[in-house]
């Protein structure tokens, strides 16, 4: 989400008259574009315009935008810890950037957080280049689980109109991308936030259309098939989605449509039913793993991925050992694996006394890492001597002289394989020779 804005920046940015330099004592205007998911990533975001605020004192007209997630949750306290700082730049202000930064060229701070989005238009993208377009089609969360920010800084669900979103589909297709990623912090709540006539669509004024509504509706299955319908060689995939929020009729749009890769990440967060109500996550052990279940049967070479939080407050060492179960139990794919780390406003913050001590949660984070490795080498081992299609992503020169071209499945796995030859945003068919703990080895075939 943090590069599909950053990119939406660089657009509107160009609009008015910038251009982009990697060298930041010649820039004229620096951005940070937070994350605050963890303390960490905050922390070296507040490190680094420090380093930028020392480059200002003998440049004194430059200009330094802190945006995102930190700077939503922050607001004017950035300006007192940082008075360097010249916009802070809320997530749902993000279409104001070109009015701000003519404010900001006068001479003025300015603090842009409100929670009401500034509505979106259609606005330049400058994508990096490659092979893969990242798309958000909704953004926010109304699922408040008590260790996560999100709700605070990106707001409630809402959905973007389905006319932005396949208009950006079809200009990224134009401009080369072969592989669509539509983001959300839970797509399967696509639809829920569009509530208003639109040319073209089905939508009624006043209603909501998403997962709990019947009939003709707007959702992201619905979507899916709209962009599924677009002519051209290239793959769509969607993340993240909320387990119990994955329909039947999503899974049917990966198993009939042709683009759409056969790939779930789907965040557990442990695997004790107790740690998952504290929480305040909808679901047990036995509903995800059901839920797994039900999507291996149904799609064949299936490839699911979670993410799991070591040392939640007041988890015991029975209630961690109940998480390496269910990730080796589950055969998951490959996890995302953090310790927790307290967020400010989340109500699992204000347990300080149940807070797991940082040895203990360093512990476990190195063991929930091993469980993974292993899991996503039994995972690959599946694919040996397979003949899978790939999407070629990347070509290196090794310094040993070797020619590499790097890709992926539709399944998602990284796939490395020898060739003299560049070629960057083709398919291939490749032979599957041996398999490492995060990627495979193949041979063109």
């Amino acid at each position: 989400m943090n590069k599909s804005d950053a990119e939406r920046m660089y657009g509107m940015l160009e609009h008015i008259g910038y251009t982009q330099t990697d060298e930041p004592k010649e820039a004229d205007m620096l951005i940070i574009n937070t994350c605050s998911i963890r303390q960490l990533s905050e922390d070296k975001a507040y490190s680094q315009i420090g380093v930028w605020g020392k480059i200002k004192k003998s440049k004194p007209d430059l200009k330094i935008v802190f945006a995102g997630c930190v700077a939503q949750q922050g607001g004017k306290n950035i300006l007192k810890r940082a008075p360097y700082v010249d916009l802070v730049l809320g997530t749902q202000r993000l279409y104001e950037l070109p009015n701000l930064v003519k404010r900001i060229e006068t001479g003025e701070r300015v603090v842009s957080i409100e929670e009401k989005p500034f509505e979106e238009s259609e606005i330049q993208i400058n994508r990096v280049k490659g092979v893969n377009a990242w798309i958000p089609i909704m953004e926010g969360c109304n699922n408040f689980c008590t260790y996560c920010i999100v709700p605070y800084t990106r707001g409630r669900e809402r959905s973007r109109k389905p006319e932005l979103i396949l208009a950006e589909v079809k200009k990224a297709l134009s401009e080369g991308f072969k592989e669509i990623t539509l983001l959300g912090q839970n797509v399967d709540s696509y639809g829920k936030g569009v509530n208003e006539t639109q040319n073209g669509f089905e939508i009624s004024e006043g209603k909501e259309f998403g997962k709990d509504l019947q009939g003709n509706t707007i959702n992201l299955a619905w979507l899916l098939r709209q962009i599924n319908a677009i002519e051209g060689k290239f793959r769509i995939r969607f993340v993240t989605n909320y387990p119990t929020d994955i329909t039947d009729e999503v899974i049917d749009t990966v198993i009939e449509l042709d683009k759409v890769c056969e790939y779930f990440h789907i965040p557990m967060q442990s695997g004790d039913d107790y740690i998952l109500k504290k929480m305040n996550r909808r679901y047990d052990y036995a509903t995800y793993k059901k839920i797994c279940d039900h999507i291996r049967s149904r799609v064949k070479d299936v490839t699911i991925t979670s993410d799991f939080i070591a040392g939640f407050p007041g988890e015991t060492e029975e209630q961690f050992e109940n998480t390496l179960k269910a990730m080796t139990e589950l055969e998951l794919d490959y996890s995302n694996t953090a310790s927790y780390s307290p967020r400010e406003k989340t109500v699992a913050a204000k347990w300080v006394d149940l807070y797991v001590p940082e040895d203990v949660k360093t512990d476990r984070l190195a063991r929930l890492n091993e469980h993974n490795r292993a899991c996503c080498l039994a995972s690959n081992k599946k694919y040996l001597g397979r003949e899978m299609e790939v999407l070629i992503e990347n070509f290196e020169v090794r310094k040993n002289g070797d020619k590499v071209i790097t890709g992926r499945t539709r399944n998602n796995k990284i796939v490395h394989i020898p060739c003299n030859r560049d070629l960057r945003g083709k398919f291939i068919n490749v032979r599957i020779t041996n398999a490492r703990t995060w990627y495979l080895n193949g041979e063109l075939v």
